[in-house]
């Protein structure tokens, strides 16, 4: 049965982001602050040193209960048991992705367009990857910058899921919630904080205030 994952707080675990600490140790501390997804993401890194990561990874995850999900490498999220992948446009097609994974894994998939937001409305993923919101120097391969007004359009025609990706911080992340997202990642935001507990524990902080609702209105003279 597939397990249903609280999006809230997803952080995209790049080791080449961790200013020199090793990733896990970095992921236990965000752990500590509210991380409620994990991804690993290494473009940089041979099979052999992916999958040992991975499984360190899943050893922290695991007993308490937060998925972990990779990017891109099928072969890997097999290898070491982990709950699901992420997939971009240019990617493993998910039709695909699914039918190797079976039913159960989580798949996510990223969108950049609201065309791609739209076709994603026919496939068995389980959240939306929508980026980037705001500019970000930590992914530069995509198009023009979502903003608040993007996602709002696309929260209104999506059937899924769906996470804000992209310049997020504590100052921002309450509007993209408020925007219609279900929970925002972020890659630097943590993984490059001196403190990524408190970074966390501050984004996580944001999310709340975000589906509290609107900020209070201006008083008026």
């Amino acid at each position: 049965m597939r397990r249903q994952a609280d999006y809230s707080l997803y952080l995209v675990a790049v080791p080449q982001f961790c200013a020199g600490r090793p990733v896990e140790e970095v992921v236990a501390a965000a752990l500590d602050g509210g991380v409620t997804v994990v991804q690993l993401r290494d473009k940089e890194c041979t099979t052999r040193r992916y999958v040992e990561t991975a499984e360190r990874l899943s050893g922290l995850l695991r007993p308490r209960g937060v998925p972990l999900i990779i990017n891109d490498r099928l072969d890997v999220a097999q290898a070491v048991g982990a709950d699901g992948v992420h997939l971009g446009q240019s990617d493993m097609p998910v039709v695909a992705a699914r039918r190797l994974l079976g039913p159960d894994a989580l798949i996510g998939l990223s969108v950049d367009t609201p065309q791609q937001g739209a076709t994603a409305n026919e496939l068995d993923v389980d959240y939306l990857g929508v980026g980037p919101v705001y500019a970000t120097s930590t992914k530069r391969d995509t198009t023009a910058e979502w903003g608040p007004e993007g996602l709002r359009a696309l929260r209104a025609e999506s059937r899924h899921l769906l996470v804000g990706i992209g310049g997020i911080d504590a100052g921002n992340a309450a509007d993209v919630v408020r925007a219609g997202a279900d929970g925002v990642a972020v890659v630097s935001a943590i993984c490059a904080a001196d403190d990524p507990r408190r970074a966390a524990a501050e984004l996580r902080r944001a999310v709340q205030t975000g589906r509290a609702g609107p900020p209070p209105a201006e008083p008026g003279f």
